[in-house]
């Protein structure tokens, strides 16, 4: 197990930089909830790009895609995705992040899991959520335009693959852990908990 890192704030130093697991996928796969659980069982710092973004912006990720546009909004992603890869700990990227050729550079030796997701799942976890500014209008048929799309990248930058369907949280967390550590998690009491947007 590695020491913790904090990777929240400014940019961590560090010496050729450390290994992190970062988690990627369409939104409503469940990244930041199921990042957060792995990374307790792991004993790592948890840091969610998109949080960072809007702790470093002082304003919400729909605000800046209004105000300034999405091509700012992915340049600061990129910034702050390279900045956070070189901190290790566990790491959830947005859903788009991948698309950028920079970002799919950087993750060249880090554990890269694919949370993945089917449409009619990501479409009852994600509802009609207005804070993600992609997926404004008919939410199916944006998430349909965006998966058919994001899907070759996210199984290209994969090194481990998790299907979320008709798991809970904490199911895809010890899937997670398991696959990585190549040891048995035990269950839990809370295993039953839903897998939240």
């Amino acid at each position: 197990m590695t020491d913790p890192v904090d990777l929240t704030g400014a940019t961590v130093p560090t010496e050729g930089g450390r290994r992190s697991i970062v988690l990627i996928g369409a939104p409503g796969a469940g990244k930041s909830t199921v990042g957060l659980m792995v990374a307790k069982r792991l004993g790592l710092a948890f840091t969610d790009v998109d949080a960072v973004i809007e702790q470093r912006t002082g304003k919400p990720i729909s605000e800046i895609f209004v105000d300034e546009g999405e091509a700012y909004f992915r340049d600061l992603e990129r910034q702050v995705t390279l900045d956070l890869l070189r901190g290790g700990g566990v790491i959830s990227l947005g859903g788009g992040a991948v698309m950028n050729p920079a970002i799919r550079d950087a993750l060249t030796g880090h554990d890269v899991v694919w949370l993945k997701v089917s449409i009619t799942q990501a479409t009852r976890r994600v509802g009609m959520n207005t804070l993600r500014p992609l997926l404004l209008g008919n939410v199916r048929s944006r998430l349909v335009a965006l998966l058919k799309e994001r899907t070759p990248v996210y199984e290209q930058c994969a090194t481990l693959v998790v299907d979320t369907d008709g798991l809970k949280a904490r199911q895809a967390a010890r899937q997670v852990v398991e696959a990585l550590t190549g040891r048995s998690e035990p269950s839990d009491a809370e295993d039953d908990a839903d897998l939240p947007d």
